[in-house]
């Protein structure tokens, strides 16, 4: 096995190109791996993280003429960007999805999508075969049982994939706080959806700016 590890293994915006598959209503009606709100919301947060850091993003749905049109959430992040529509299962058997990735010369292939153990890992195994260098954003993909996402994970990991959730992939991206570019931006998307993390940003502002007391007498 080759250890995926060193600095140069981080992953950068500008060496990033990111593949969003079929986040549609048939496959989110079947999830049953993860809260369906949780998927959509971090699919979303996925999307505009990548927008915020001008990563190259490719959207692409399986026969949306059936399974619904993507969600709203990440088309409207992209406005007027053409829907890739599939017939093949494998995104990676498309030729239009795989030219679109390698007309950015981008080297860092990150893909999320639904299901997790058919849509998103056949063709990170197959890109891998063919030498890509392959992240899979785990938190905004889901399968349909528990067991088939985490087996899916399992067998992406052995083919050689690296494996993040969304809000671990926007602190690689940014990496310095004192790289201000896209802070704003990061910024607004962790208030959106980093739950938690984003309402302690929100409170540490308000203290921050609430007057310190005077003293009584």
């Amino acid at each position: 096995m080759t250890f995926r590890n060193g600095l140069d293994s981080l992953l950068r915006p500008e060496d990033s190109v990111l593949v969003l598959i079929d986040h549609q209503p048939y496959q989110l009606a079947n999830l049953n791996s993860h809260d369906p709100h949780a998927v959509v919301n971090n699919s979303t947060a996925l999307a505009k993280t990548a927008k915020a850091f001008g990563v190259s993003t490719i959207l692409t749905s399986v026969i949306a003429a059936h399974g619904g049109l993507i969600f709203p959430h990440i088309t409207d992040v992209f406005p007027g960007q053409e829907v890739i529509d599939r017939t093949f299962i494998n995104t990676w058997e498309d030729r239009k999805v795989v030219d679109a990735v390698k007309a950015t010369g981008r080297k860092q292939l990150i893909i999320a999508g639904l299901w997790t153990e058919v849509c998103v890992a056949m063709p990170v195994i197959q890109a891998l075969g063919e030498g890509w260098d392959v992240t899979v954003i785990t938190d905004a993909s889901g399968g349909t049982s528990v067991e088939a996402h985490e087996v899916a994970i399992q067998r992406m990991i052995a083919a050689g994939a690296n494996v993040m959730t969304w809000l671990a992939l926007a602190s690689e991206w940014q990496r310095d706080w004192a790289r201000t570019e896209h802070a704003a931006e990061l910024t607004e998307v962790l208030k959106q959806h980093a739950a938690g993390s984003g309402i302690a940003y929100l409170w540490e502002q308000q203290l921050l700016n609430t007057p310190v007391p005077t003293a009584a007498g």
